[in-house]
């Protein structure tokens, strides 16, 4: 019997071999969770919209309409547009096609309009960390003093938060090890512990409270919507918190991961330096003991935090 031509490479085929190469890349720690589920979700719903046929028997005329079903978003569009593309020039390489047919579809360009991030006060943040105290036994509380003081990113599926470990918090350093499989980025960064969130911690020691409790997808919720709290605006409001205090984007940048030119456009003069030092000092007040800092020594040294003016 022949053996069949690459041209000729059955669509689900192709698909399956792509996503097996996708999951690779997930294990070496290339790609996230969150890349290989939109992938897979992707190209699974690309399967069932063409069950027949070889991988080769696409057109621009062909995809254009199943990229516009459903009249979704630009960005939607273009999101679409962008995981067939990286599949069709996987196919490419692996001579299954003779073209990459998405180059040939329209993109569309989008006008990014966010403006400065959206922050919560220190006064809410103040009343927000009670009720969580108070909250389900307070079980809750690492989770929001470290997204809320440390600006971890507090995804509760994906976010760096969930994928944290407690021997990377350390109190005796003031410093929170951001290890590259936990950043967003695949960077690594230190991330000062301030005295209110030492505070934090000590009293709500992560060898007694789980970063990620049990159940948090909904209790998290409940706190959130109680104080109409929106995805990444605890981290937001550390960053936007941090530039008024230090006065320096560059050390802001890289406390939160972000770069400088991101820091000057979306969190500068958001807050004020009185409120900023509102917000470091806010500490628990329904714990039964909090355990003192132990002193600084010379093999323990407390990090510095610049404070340029510079940007």
């Amino acid at each position: 019997m022949p053996k069949l031509h690459e041209s000729q490479k059955p669509l689900s085929d192709a698909i399956a071999e792509y996503i097996a190469a996708k999951t690779t890349e997930y294990d070496r720690t290339l790609l996230s969770m969150r890349q290989v589920r939109s992938i897979k979700q992707e190209l699974g719903v690309f399967q069932k919209h063409f069950p027949k046929g070889p991988a080769s028997q696409f057109t621009p005329a062909l995809l254009t309409p199943y990229l516009e079903r459903g009249k979704p978003s630009l960005k939607t569009y273009n999101n679409r547009r962008g995981l067939l593309s990286t599949f069709f020039k996987f196919a490419f390489q692996k001579d299954w096609v003779v073209v990459n047919p998405i180059e040939k579809t329209a993109h569309h360009r989008i006008n990014h309009r966010r403006g400065s991030a959206v922050t919560i006060s220190a006064e809410v943040a103040a009343k927000m960390m009670e009720y969580v105290e108070t909250f389900e036994k307070g079980t809750l509380v690492p989770y929001f003093a470290l997204c809320l003081f440390a600006g971890i990113r507090p995804c509760i599926r994906f976010g760096e938060i969930t994928k944290l470990r407690a021997e990377s918090v350390r109190l005796d350093t003031s410093v929170i090890h951001i290890e590259p499989d936990v950043s967003k980025v695949k960077m690594k960064r230190l991330v000062t512990i301030h005295p209110n969130l030492a505070a934090w911690l000590r009293a709500y020691p992560l060898e007694k409270f789980s970063i990620i409790p049990a159940n948090s997808m909904n209790t998290r919720r409940k706190v959130f919507a109680k104080f109409g709290l929106t995805h990444d605006v605890l981290r937001h409001t550390f960053i936007s918190m941090f530039v008024a205090k230090y006065r320096s984007m560059g050390e802001a940048a890289l406390q939160a991961g972000n770069s400088e030119g991101i820091i000057r456009k979306h969190y500068l003069d958001l807050k004020n330096t009185d409120e900023a030092e509102t917000f470091f000092n806010i500490l628990p007040k329904h714990a039964k003991a909090i355990i003192p800092a132990p002193a600084a020594t010379a093999s323990t040294p407390r990090p510095m935090i610049r404070f340029s003016t510079a940007a």
